[in-house]
Formats: structure tokens, C-alpha cells, sequence
């Protein structure tokens, strides 16, 4: 992923978070303007503050880098709910999952 399209990435993950760039450069401890000038394509985080950004927008490293997935902590926590569900019961919402998914 280059600069620009990991910018805009965050941005978008940022948004659906409803928070601004500048609140959260301030809570991961950067200059109010940091995570901006990432999402402008102008710099890119060292891997410390990218496992930070991940950890304040509450998804893992992978589900940031799954650009088809816009929104990743929905997602997981919809699988981490799934997961408690025994097998048939799992059967069925898949089931119902897909007849959702054909219907759009």
C-alpha cells in the first residue's frame, strides 16, 4: 500500500470512528497535525505508532490493511459473536447471511 492509499485509509477508518485527525494525533501522544499529514500522504508512521493508531481505532494490523473491509471492528466483533454460536446454529446464520447478501 503506498503513502497515499494509507492515508486514505485511515482517513476513512478515522471518519467511521467519528473522530478528527487532530484528537486522535493528541491521544496517541503525536503533535495535533500528525495524523493528518499521514492522511495527506506526506509522511507514514513508524511501526510503534502504527500498532497505536490500530489499537485506538480498535482493529488489528490486517484488518487495516483489508481495504474492502470498511468496517473492520464491526466485522470482528460480528465473528467473535458468531464464534460463541454452537455448529448448527452457525449453519443457519450463514444460511440466512447469504439469502441476506442475494437479496441486496
Amino acid at each position: 500500500m503506498d503513502l497515499v492509499n494509507f492515508g486514505l485509509r485511515l482517513s476513512r477508518l478515522r471518519d467511521a470512528k467519528g473522530v478528527s485527525a487532530r484528537d486522535m494525533s493528541i491521544s496517541i501522544g503525536k503533535s495535533p497535525n500528525y495524523i493528518n499529514k499521514i492522511e495527506r500522504g506526506k509522511t507514514r508512521p513508524s511501526m510503534d505508532v502504527f500498532y497505536a493508531i490500530c489499537k485506538y481505532l480498535g482493529i488489528s494490523q490486517q484488518d487495516f490493511f483489508e481495504e474492502e473491509n470498511n468496517t473492520p471492528k464491526r466485522y470482528s466483533e460480528y465473528v467473535a459473536d458468531l464464534m460463541l454460536l454452537d455448529d448448527t446454529t452457525q449453519t443457519h446464520v450463514t444460511g440466512i447471511v447469504k439469502e441476506l447478501g442475494r437479496n441486496r
